[in-house]
């Protein structure tokens, strides 16, 4: 009992919190500042060229009614934790383009849907949809926390920078072939994505610029950053997105 209190003040009063009180970075790109909003487990807020990108909104890490409002909305995929229509209506406004999986359009229409290996140009950004999923962690045996081909990461183009957003997955054969990667964010949370061991083999395959390990959960972040210690291409940020 005492638990579940806690745990229903700490949702009560992150969900008071606006895009004021979230770390955040920022970045030189060759179309302007590029900022990261960090809110926290899977969800993102980027402000570029007077633009504002969601990612994968949810009521629970912040107040949407108190986010600034939305040019696009990007869905890696349809668990609660990532898509919740509530967070989507309370931050989108009438011209706001939203993207997400075919799965996620089942439970939230009228939408632009892309599938892995798809782009596009929304809210004048390129965006492309790349793999997302498990290949050993199982809800049961034969069933993948997060089966092939229903889920994506983005790959968001900001000016001559590339964001790598990777959504629910492992470190999978079509990460490896990534090119050109200035910021990567790469879940870590078990049984559902990936150890340190996984995101830190896949940080070496690809070499993002910037790492932040997201969705990470209980798990210690202090183990990837020693088995990254020596892979000097690649600088790893720990920030509040358990």
């Amino acid at each position: 009992m005492k638990n579940s209190f806690i745990l229903i003040c700490s949702l009560f009063l992150t969900a008071g919190l606006s895009a004021g009180n979230f770390t955040k970075d920022t970045f030189k790109t060759s179309g302007g500042q590029l900022e990261i909003t960090f809110v926290g487990h899977g969800t993102l807020m980027f402000t570029y060229a007077g633009k504002v990108i969601h990612i994968d909104p949810v009521s629970q890490f912040a107040d949407y009614n108190e986010m600034p409002k939305a040019d696009l909305i990007l869905i890696t995929h349809e668990h609660g934790d990532h898509l919740d229509a509530t967070a989507i209506d309370a931050v989108k406004k009438e011209n706001t383009e939203i993207v997400q999986t075919q799965t996620c359009a089942e439970k939230y229409k009228g939408t632009a849907v892309l599938k892995n290996g798809e782009s596009g140009t929304f809210a004048g950004l390129k965006v492309e949809a790349v793999p997302a999923y498990n290949v050993k962690h199982e809800r049961a045996p034969g069933q993948p926390f997060h089966p092939k081909g229903t889920g994506n990461g983005y790959i968001i183009y900001f000016g001559n920078k590339k964001v790598y957003v990777a959504g629910d997955t492992e470190n999978i054969p079509e990460m490896k072939t990534l090119k050109d990667i200035e910021i990567a964010f790469l879940p870590m949370n078990l049984p559902y994505t990936m150890t340190p061991e996984m995101v830190a083999d896949a940080a070496k395959s690809f070499k993002p610029k910037v790492l932040y390990p997201y969705h990470f959960g209980n798990t210690d972040t202090n183990i990837l950053l020693e088995l990254l210690k020596d892979e000097k291409e690649v600088e790893v940020r720990i920030r509040k997105l358990n």
